[in-house]
């Protein structure tokens, strides 16, 4: 389905890459779309850029929606899947 999740930033890495963290899996992704991205933020991803950040609350609702509306684990599946 591919909808932008939020993740929280985990490690800043050279070349405006950062890795990210949700439920156990670990991401690179660009950060070359925002400006001040610190370790503990949390970001919107989509695609393998951080296109937003939101407040940790934001991102626990939004998880929580997804969850509920049964789409999180089918998102954490293609993510799993990629890094494969």
């Amino acid at each position: 389905m591919c909808l932008a999740i939020p993740a929280r930033v985990t490690a800043l890495e050279d070349g405006d890459m950062a890795v990210v963290a949700l439920e156990g899996i670990k991401k690179r992704i660009s950060v070359a779309l925002l400006e001040d991205v610190a370790v503990d933020d949390f970001v919107l991803v989509h695609v393998g850029y951080a296109l937003h950040k939101v407040s940790p609350e934001e991102a626990e609702r939004t998880l929580a929606m997804m969850a509920e509306a049964g789409v999180l684990q089918e998102e954490l599946a293609e993510i799993a899947e990629g890094q494969a």
